[in-house]
């Protein structure tokens, strides 16, 4: 379809001034910008009005958990009404490849809570060249790039235990990262606060990582502490990559809990420093303050070595369970960030059996008050009941930090969007119009114009991509034409899945997906791929 956008407000991604234009696609890319004044208007069979509506290319979620959401529901409005054109999938070091049956089968339990059980879905790959064939295969609503997952790798050629890989399965284990490399992956992630990932210690993480390097991607983790300790675990992450000699980027990074009080700028100074070493570092954030994660996730990772079944069965035993919650309330689980966690701050936010809904929406502190006993009771019946499966809401950040960090020169959006539970967290569905609505315009802790810029070229710009991410002669016409004067998350708290108001179109590949407020049946999604060779 050639079409020419009139009179529009143009955000072109650079962080640069906008100014107004015509813009004209055809084929798929953007084929003319005629600034205003400049010439002759670009002419096309069909023309949109985008007086009033500013053009920026389409967002990038540097962290989606849409691994799943992509097969399951081809609408997928809870990312193309925001304007988002890419997710990058595979995080937090677990998803679906590579597998072999059993490590399929051992993924598709721990993560539950993520991406639901996948009992409705063909898991018909092994590799992940596979799943990206079948994204491609199936036709998705928006594009989507991959990350090697380490704890899936990890799972694959170690199992659960709690020990060193030997000589032979770190061969394996680099093996894999270098196969989901060579068949299109963009880097690596861990998740070092669960099992069984936080398993390997930083020798091994190094060794993945060098092979990381050699296919020019980038190493995404979820480091050992978002709490007690959090700066000495970013360095440590800084410091391993520095080592390899790969790319960093860092997974939603936050600074929480009580004891990271007014410390953003602790970590970004400790940023800055790499960066003026000549370290190559990103991250992304979530512009909200809560957290979501599992609750399982909040045990001591001993208590989670040998995978789901082998923790349920510690659970079920009384002695086992009181140490449990001795770790988890007094000292200070790893899985809690060395902190002892505070039950009013736990809100559940979904369980995978609807017979347990009743305790979506309530702090486990409340959910506990109710039926009179402890705390740590009731959120043992749950992990029991619900077999691991149950979502929540962590209310333990800082509003601070949030702004500190958002305004750094490396910093990317990223949603962390779980679309599972029965109430999700508001950042599934509203991340990206609450960065232009309430913190551009309405706060202004940056203009709209920086803001766009983190959205889109400096995500585009980490994976390496040469034609996305601004608006620009030449580039794929993945763009979101948007009011700069009405746009806001429609997502609450209370209503976590309504969606984002003042983004009236979203195109891909210049096709409409968003298409006057409204979503087409367009697919125009596909997988997008690394192409470096080592």
């Amino acid at each position: 379809m050639d079409l020419v956008i009139k009179d529009t407000r143009v955000i072109d991604g650079t962080g640069g001034a906008s100014y107004r234009a015509d813009v004209k696609l055809a084929d798929g890319r953007i084929a003319e910008i005629r600034p205003e004044g400049t010439g002759p208007r670009p002419t096309a069979p069909r023309t949109l009005d985008g007086d009033g509506l500013a053009l920026a290319p389409g967002f990038i979620d540097m962290h989606a958990h849409s691994d799943l959401a992509l097969l399951r529901d081809p609408d997928h409005s809870a990312k193309a009404a925001q304007g988002v054109t890419l997710e990058v999938l595979g995080q937090d070091g677990l998803s679906y490849a590579p597998v072999d049956d059993r490590t399929l089968a051992q993924v598709r339990q721990a993560i539950t809570g993520w991406n639901g059980d996948g009992s409705d879905i063909d898991f018909d790959w092994r590799t992940v060249g596979e799943y990206l064939d079948r994204l491609d295969r199936q036709g998705i609503a928006v594009n989507a790039a991959y990350l090697v997952p380490q704890g899936t790798v990890r799972m694959y050629a170690v199992g659960w235990d709690d020990r060193d890989a030997t000589p032979a399965e770190l061969e394996h284990m680099k093996r894999l990262v270098a196969q989901g490399m060579e068949q299109g992956a963009v880097g690596m992630s861990s998740g070092l606060t669960y099992t069984p990932g936080m398993y390997a210690k930083d020798a091994e993480l190094t060794e993945l990582c060098r092979v990381v390097a050699s296919y020019d991607g980038y190493y995404c983790p979820h480091h050992r502490s978002y709490g007690a300790g959090a700066l000495d675990a970013y360095r440590e992450m800084v410091e391993l990559t520095r080592d390899a000699s790969c790319s960093l980027h860092l997974a939603h990074a936050t600074m929480n809990f009580g004891v990271n009080k007014g410390k953003g700028g602790d970590l970004l100074a400790l940023l800055d420093d790499a960066l003026a070493s000549g370290a190559d570092i990103s991250l992304d954030t979530y512009p909200y303050t809560p957290g979501a994660t599992t609750l399982v996730a909040m045990l001591p990772s001993w208590a989670n070595e040998g995978g789901p079944d082998a923790t349920l069965a510690r659970l079920q035993d009384d002695d086992t369970a009181e140490r449990i919650r001795r770790h988890v309330e007094e000292l200070g689980a790893d899985g809690c960030h060395g902190v002892p966690i505070e039950w009013d701050t736990i809100e559940v936010s979904g369980v995978s059996d609807p017979a347990l809904a009743s305790c979506v929406g309530k702090t486990i502190a409340r959910a506990a008050a109710e039926r009179g006993e402890a705390p740590w009771v009731t959120a043992r019946r749950l992990l029991i009941a619900d077999r691991l499966g149950s979502t929540i809401l962590q209310h333990v950040g800082h509003e601070d930090n949030v702004r500190a960090i958002m305004q750094h020169r490396v910093h990317t959006g990223g949603s962390d969007g779980i679309l599972q539970g029965f109430k999700p967290h508001p950042r599934a569905y509203g991340t990206f119009p609450h960065y232009l609505g309430h913190y551009a315009r309405d706060l202004g802790v940056l203009s709209l114009e920086e803001t766009v810029a983190h959205l889109t070229s400096r995500p585009a710009a980490r994976l390496r991509l040469p034609d996305r991410g601004l608006v620009r002669e030449g580039y794929r016409a993945d763009l979101v034409l948007f009011d700069p004067e009405t746009v806001a998350a429609g997502s609450t708290f209370e209503a976590p899945r309504t969606l984002p108001v003042g983004i009236p179109h979203v195109l891909i590949d210049g096709r409409f997906v968003i298409e006057d407020g409204r979503r087409t049946d367009v697919l125009a999604g596909r997988s997008v791929r690394r192409t470096v060779s080592a």
